[in-house]
């Protein structure tokens, strides 16, 4: 018996264009990069919202909303007995959940996420509840965090070990936390506390990417981190590891146009891991696939496939 994580679609499996990067190919070592979408940042909300559920893509919005609602109600009514684990204030529960949704794409420790689940509460859970929380939403696959990358073979130390917070499927996130596509657009956050020091849509857009990036790495058996320095002046959203130790470090940016700030630390990691380094990616919802001067490939979200 082989056992795989079944996650939710992918932009690529989703259809919503043809794929003309891959991952894969990258490791071979095609560095060839190209392609145009017309996809834009409204459609990405979409898809954020939308669902990579199959069976919730492509639905209404007030038909979706229900059936996450839905979910969420029997996650926390029925998996949580089914696990042997009884909730004796649900709504605890599902208030621990929106706060871990406020902490997407974010290494907040959990001591602050329980905080932010209970402002002003005089019976808040313990630390020993809270983090049986999170183990059994980890074995009903609701979380996804992305572990901090430690690699072995190259000058590079004191790094991070925090998770980066993500959710099996942004649409849930965006759910929990009350926002629409559209509220997304005007950079509204609703009425939900946020921990994210930033924009909500570059949060959930990165676990969009993030999710659709675990997806592919499936396919060579690679796994997917990523990395951040102890003091902070350094990290890096995603790192693809392929089982021989070859390495893609990919950033992701809603602008369309990424400047040269926002590519210094893969062209840093560049420097610190030479050959390791297969290649360097910025992933944007912009039109067109290109590589700039520097070697850092740019690819629209929507033309990154397995």
């Amino acid at each position: 018996m082989v056992s795989y994580r079944m996650r939710p679609l992918s932009l690529a499996e989703r259809g919503i264009d043809r794929p003309t990067v891959s991952l894969s190919a990258l490791f071979d070592g095609d560095d060839k990069i190209d392609g145009h979408t017309e996809l834009g940042l409204p459609h990405y909300a979409n898809e954020i919202t939308g669902s990579g559920f199959p069976d919730l893509h492509g639905l209404s919005v007030r038909s979706r909303s229900a059936r996450l609602e839905g979910y969420v109600h029997s996650i926390v009514q029925r998996s949580f007995p089914e696990q042997g684990l009884a909730v004796r204030k649900p709504q605890a529960l599902r208030d621990w959940l929106t706060a871990y949704a406020a902490a997407t794409s974010t290494t907040t420790t959990y001591q602050r996420i329980l905080k932010a689940a209970t402002p002003g509460d005089g019976d808040p859970p313990s630390r020993q509840t809270a983090d049986s929380y999170r183990a059994v939403l980890e074995q009903l696959w609701l979380l996804d965090p992305l572990p901090a990358w430690q690699p072995s073979r190259n000058r590079l130390n004191r790094l991070a070990r925090s998770p980066k917070h993500q959710l099996a499927d942004p649409a849930l996130a965006a759910h929990l936390l009350g926002v629409s596509a559209s509220a997304l657009l005007r950079g509204s956050e609703g009425s939900r506390p946020t921990l994210y020091e930033g924009a909500l849509l570059g949060a959930l857009f990165e676990n969009l990417v993030a999710q659709s990036v675990q997806v592919y790495a499936q396919i060579t058996d690679a796994r997917v981190f990523h990395m951040r320095s102890d003091s902070g002046d350094r990290e890096i959203d995603i790192i693809v590891e392929h089982p021989d130790g070859r390495v893609i470090a990919i950033e992701v940016k809603v602008t369309q146009n990424p400047s040269s700030r926002d590519v210094r630390h893969l062209l840093w990691l560049k420097e610190e891991l030479g050959e390791t380094l297969t290649d360097v990616l910025v992933i944007t919802p912009g039109p067109w696939a290109h590589r700039r001067e520097d070697g850092v490939a740019v690819v629209p979200a929507a033309l990154l496939g397995p």
